[in-house]
C-alpha cells in the first residue's frame, strides 16, 4: 500500500477521536454544564448532522482546488472545532464547536476515499479504502479509550485540546506525504449530481444510514447503559471502548477484504448479524462478560459494513464519483444522528438504558433487506439486456455486478 495512505490514516484517526470520545464523556459533560444525559447526547447528534450537511457542502466549495490542498483545509477546519469546544463557556458554544469540526469530516473521508481508490490498483480499492478508515478505527481502542480517561480524570476540556494537537499532526501528514494530483479534467458539479440520478447510489446510501445508524443507537449511550445496567465501574467505561474499538478494526480490515472479492455476500452477512447481535443485547446488557462480548461484536459487524458500503457507491459513481463519496460518509452520519436522538427518545420516554439496542436492531435489519433489494434489481438490470437480444443497442450500459 502507498506511504500516502498513512497519512490519510493520521488524520482519520484524529477526526475518528473526536467523533467517539464524546460518548464515554456525556455523564461529565452533562454534569460540567447542568443538562441532562439526553440533551448531552445533543453533542452526538449536532456532529452526525454537520457532517451530513458538511460533507455535499465543503465538497463543492472544493470543486476548484486540488484533492490535496482541500484536504488541508479541511484539517485546519477540523482544529479550530476543537479548540472552540475546549473552550467553550456554555453548552450552546461546545455544541458549535462540535458542529465547526464536524464540516470536514465528511468531505475528508469523501475525497479521501477517492484518492485512496486512485492510489492503486482496481481490485485492491477496497482494501486502500478499508486502509485510510484504519485510523478511525485505532482511534476507537487508542485515542478514544485515552481521551476518556483524560477526561475523567483531568477534565473533557483537556481531552478536546488534545484531539486539536491531533489535527495538526494530522495536516503535517498531508502535506508531507499526500502527493499533488489535479482534479480530472473535464469532470464538472454536474457530472457530480448526476450520480444521484442512479438508484443503486441512492439504495447504498439508505443502506449506509440504517445500517451504520444500528450501531450508533447502542453506541451512543454506552456509558450510563453499561454504568446504571451492567454494573460497571466508570472507569471501566475506558476499556470497554477499547474492546470496542478492536472490533471496529477487525471488522473494518475484514470488510475490505472480502468487499473486493463478495461485496454483496459480504453485506449480507455482515448486516444481518449485526441486527441480531444488537437484538441480543437487550439481554446480554445485564451481564458484564457477555456485554463486553456484544460491545466487540458491534464494532467488528458495524465496522464490516463501511468498506463495502463506501466502495460500491464509488463502483456506481463511477467518473465522478467525488461528491458521491462525500455524501455517503453524510450518510453514516445522518445514520448516526437518527439513531442518537431516536436511542435517547426511548430512554426519555422510560423505556430504561437498553431500550436504544432494539433501535439498532430495527435498524440494521431495514438495511439488510434495502440490501436484497438493491442486489434483486442489479440483478434485473443485468439480465434484462442479455434476454433482449440483438436488438440491444451495443453501447447500452448494464450495471456491473459484484
Amino acid at each position: 500500500m502507498p506511504l500516502a495512505l498513512l497519512a490519510l490514516a493520521i488524520g482519520a484517526f484524529g477526526i475518528g477521536t473526536t467523533e467517539f470520545v464524546i460518548m464515554g464523556l456525556l455523564p461529565e459533560v452533562a454534569g460540567d454544564f447542568g443538562v441532562s444525559i439526553p440533551t448531552a447526547g445533543l453533542l452526538v447528534t449536532g456532529y452526525a448532522l454537520g457532517v451530513v450537511l458538511g460533507a455535499p457542502l465543503m465538497t463543492v466549495l472544493g470543486t476548484r482546488v486540488s484533492r490535496k490542498r482541500m484536504l488541508m483545509l479541511l484539517m485546519g477546519l477540523f482544529v479550530v472545532g476543537n479548540l472552540v469546544s475546549a473552550l467553550a463557556p456554555a453548552f450552546g458554544l461546545m455544541l458549535v464547536g462540535r458542529v465547526v469540526a464536524s464540516l470536514a469530516h465528511g468531505a475528508f473521508f469523501g475525497i479521501g476515499s477517492v484518492v485512496a481508490a486512485d492510489l492503486v490498483a482496481p481490485d485492491r480499492k477496497a482494501g486502500a479504502i478499508a486502509m485510510m478508515f484504519t485510523g478511525l478505527t485505532v482511534a476507537n481502542v487508542v485515542g478514544v479509550p485515552l481521551g476518556t480517561l483524560v477526561g475523567q480524570s483531568l477534565g473533557w476540556r483537556v481531552t478536546f485540546g488534545i484531539v486539536a494537537a491531533l489535527g495538526l499532526i494530522g495536516l503535517a501528514g498531508i502535506a508531507v506525504l499526500v502527493p499533488e494530483v489535479s482534479r480530472p479534467e473535464g469532470v464538472r458539479l454536474r457530472h457530480e449530481l448526476a450520480a444521484f440520478k442512479n438508484v443503486q447510489v441512492l439504495l447504498a446510501m439508505a443502506m449506509t444510514v440504517l445500517g451504520f445508524g444500528g450501531v450508533f443507537a447502542a453506541i451512543t449511550y454506552i456509558a450510563p447503559m453499561m454504568t446504571h445496567v451492567a454494573g460497571f465501574a466508570t472507569g471501566s467505561v475506558t476499556w470497554l471502548l477499547v474492546l470496542f474499538g478492536l472490533g471496529m478494526v477487525g471488522g473494518n480490515l475484514l470488510g475490505g477484504r472480502f468487499a473486493d472479492r463478495a461485496l454483496m455476500p459480504m453485506l449480507y452477512v455482515s448486516l444481518g448479524a449485526l441486527a441480531i447481535v444488537l437484538a441480543l443485547f437487550t439481554v446480554t446488557a445485564h451481564h458484564k462478560i457477555a456485554s463486553a462480548v456484544t460491545i466487540t461484536l458491534i464494532g467488528a459487524l458495524g465496522f464490516a459494513t463501511v468498506p463495502p458500503l463506501q466502495k460500491r457507491v464509488l463502483d456506481q459513481a463511477k467518473g465522478a464519483p467525488t461528491l458521491a463519496s462525500a455524501v455517503n460518509i453524510g450518510a453514516f452520519n445522518l445514520g448516526n444522528a437518527l439513531a442518537a436522538w431516536l436511542g435517547g427518545a426511548v430512554i426519555a420516554a422510560g423505556l430504561g438504558y437498553t431500550a436504544p439496542n432494539w433501535v439498532g436492531a430495527l435498524l440494521a435489519a431495514g438495511a439488510l433487506l434495502l440490501a436484497v433489494i438493491s442486489a434483486a434489481l442489479e440483478r434485473r438490470d443485468t439480465d434484462v439486456p442479455a434476454a433482449a437480444g440483438p436488438d440491444v443497442p451495443a453501447e447500452q450500459p448494464v450495471t456491473a455486478r459484484h
